[in-house]
């Protein structure tokens, strides 16, 4: 009985503090901030035959320190350069609206669950000029 009143007495303090977390997340200066977060993100999901449809998924969004230094022995260059990447994700699917009869209306698509800063990852992230 009374580990039952010390859960429900903690209940408050914990919904408080989602509260407290969550207005600090939103006080984040995206202009100033270094580092890899997930956020939320909308794209229009098209496909040949099927009418587009706006999706509000979770994405990686960031800044990572990057930085190159000049040595004396080729490549005469010391490079650290790191990207936000999806470090994990899943896989989410859909129906896409007014789709003509021969074509399959599913799009898939990843959903960020964890994002890191790291070395670019052309099997999973577009790395231009990396």
């Amino acid at each position: 009985m009374k580990l039952r009143h010390v859960v429900l007495g903690s209940l408050p303090l914990l919904i408080l503090a989602g509260c407290v977390s969550a207005l600090e997340a939103s006080t984040i200066n995206l202009h100033t901030f270094i580092g890899c977060a997930v956020r939320e993100f909308t794209f229009l999901a098209r496909k040949p035959g099927c009418k587009g449809m706006r999706i509000t998924t979770d994405a990686c969004w960031g800044r990572c320190e990057t930085w190159e230094k000049p040595v004396l022995d080729p490549p005469y260059v010391n490079a650290h350069h790191r990207v936000c990447t999806y470090n994990e994700t899943k896989l989410v699917t859909v129906k896409l609206p007014n789709c003509a009869a021969d074509v399959d209306p599913s799009y898939t698509y990843p959903m960020a669950i964890r994002c890191d800063c790291g070395v670019c990852a052309t099997a999973t992230t577009e790395c231009e000029t990396v």
